[in-house]
């Protein structure tokens, strides 16, 4: 499990953003990118995600993906560690 908490510049949690996590291949040639996800924060301003048909017993780790978060014209972006067995959790701060 995965969550992401959202925040204006102001450290108020934003409800309604629009929040996308996504590897990028770190060989060359690239292949094609295995996990991209996105959801939208609840009124806690966190978007959860949930990556048990990814995990594989045994496995460490999940991933370490980018977060891109954004409501209107405010952007943010941020880097999660997604570990087996536990919820990962990472704050992103948006601004315009």
């Amino acid at each position: 499990i995965a969550k992401i908490y959202v925040y204006d510049a102001t450290n108020t949690p934003v409800v309604g953003a629009q929040v996308v996590l996504y590897g990028e291949p770190s060989t060359t040639p690239s292949p094609p990118v295995v996990l991209f996800d996105t959801t939208t924060t609840n009124g806690s301003g966190e978007a959860i995600f949930n990556f048990n048909d990814v995990y594989q017993l045994g496995q460490a780790g999940v991933a370490v993906l980018n977060i891109d978060a954004r409501k209107d014209a405010m952007t943010g972006e941020g880097i999660i560690k997604v570990e087996q067995e536990t919820t990962s959790e990472e704050s992103v701060f948006i601004a315009p």
